[in-house]
């Protein structure tokens, strides 16, 4: 099968945008992803960074690899159900090798129980219609689930929303060496989002599969609309989730990031405008793809997005290399972090750009490949990696 290189360059932006929010969970304690506030006040260079990237990144990468995902089990119903099943399952148990042994902030087993489920649905959607509209069902059922639980939490904050000076030493100490204790706690976070997932989060990531798959199977992701289509669907998209989200962005910041509203309720308006941005970002690039292609950065992007299980955990290893093991854990503020990120994207696509000039896939690709078809009782065809 023929590769679509745009594909290939809107899940490249996914996986590197996944890491300008990523960046604050590997180098700071883990109640500053959602909190800007943690540690009990605010500077407003970390102010404006939490802001701008809320705005702009945070959540819509994530949910740019969601329907992707959706949009790659739609492509993957003519392998059958065994192949789907074996392959997600390699995937959930990937991801929770990558969650207890390296870093608590995993999505891989995420993705994979959801898309046990959500597979399923995409294949026995009656129409194209019914695809999209339980899509949306399920993603707001998430949001009401995120509201209520709001409304029924108490005011005052937890540790994981303002950790006192003890809970920011053991985090920085089990973080920085390791062992069985840091093991134990990536055991109880991994629980954790287990638990999340089933709540609250499952139901969004899911009606996020569904949506990818519909626009898959419109033909819409594969970009068979007008460019004029696409640039303005874009462009309306991405202003309607701005007109969303900055709301909730400024009322976080003039309650002072207070728990109960923070933690829960005003997190709604980005949940909300998340896939609308996501979507006109995806829609964006299709309409410019002409303009676009031609730069050699965005072909090295595409070998990023090729490679993109490879890449994920790529990050993983440098950053947890660079947090944990080499002392820089909690070294920096947000901004600062940002100034890492560059670094880390340098890697990514020297790394995939040499490997494709070899192999026709990354290494975690092809063995995830391999051991798919040896699970589902599958041959391959002997090619060149």
């Amino acid at each position: 099968m023929e590769r679509n290189v745009t594909l290939d360059f809107i899940r490249g932006v996914a996986i590197l945008g996944i890491l300008l929010l990523n960046i604050n969970a590997f180098g700071l304690p883990k109640a500053a992803y959602l909190n800007p506030a943690w540690y009990g006040g605010i500077t407003l260079r970390d102010a404006w960074t939490w802001a701008v990237l809320d705005v702009t990144a945070q959540v819509k990468f994530l949910t740019l690899f969601a329907i992707l995902f959706g949009a790659g089990l739609q492509m993957l119903l003519g392998r059958g159900k065994r192949w789907i099943q074996s392959r997600l399952t390699l995937l959930v148990l990937l991801g929770f090798i990558h969650g207890l042994l390296f870093w608590d902030g995993d999505i891989l087993l995420a993705y994979g129980l959801i898309g046990l489920v959500s597979w399923r649905m995409i294949r026995d959607a009656q129409s194209l219609k019914t695809l999209f509209n339980t899509g949306v069902m399920l993603y707001l059922t998430g949001i009401a689930v995120l509201l209520l639980l709001g409304f029924i939490s108490g005011s005052e904050p937890n540790r994981a929303w303002i950790p006192d000076v003890s809970s920011l030493q053991y985090e920085a100490w089990w973080k920085t060496h390791g062992g069985f204790e840091a093991v134990s706690n990536r055991a109880d976070m991994l629980s954790n989002s287990l638990l999340a997932l089933g709540a609250q989060y499952g139901w969004q990531l899911a009606g996020l599969m569904l949506l990818g798959a519909a626009l898959m199977r419109s033909g819409w992701l594969k970009g068979q609309f007008s460019l004029r289509h696409y640039r303005k669907t874009g462009v309306l998209l991405v202003l309607v989730g701005l007109l969303i989200n900055i709301p909730g962005v400024v009322a976080q910041w003039l309650l002072g990031w207070e728990y109960r509203w923070c933690a829960f309720i005003l997190q709604a308006p980005r949940e909300l405008s998340a896939p609308l941005q996501t979507v006109g970002y995806a829609s964006l690039i299709f309409g410019f793809w002409p303009q676009l292609v031609r730069f050699r950065l965005v072909n090295a992007v595409a070998c990023v997005g090729r490679m993109a299980l490879s890449n994920y955990l790529l990050q993983t290893l440098i950053c947890t290399t660079l947090f944990y093991h080499l002392g820089l854990f909690m070294k920096f503020d947000r901004l600062q972090l940002l100034g890492i990120v560059p670094l880390i994207w340098t890697v990514n696509i020297i790394f995939s750009v040499f490997w494709l000039r070899y192999f026709r896939q990354g290494p975690l690709e092809w063995l995830w490949r391999q051991l798919t078809a040896r699970a589902a009782g599958v041959s391959l065809p002997h090619t060149s990696r």
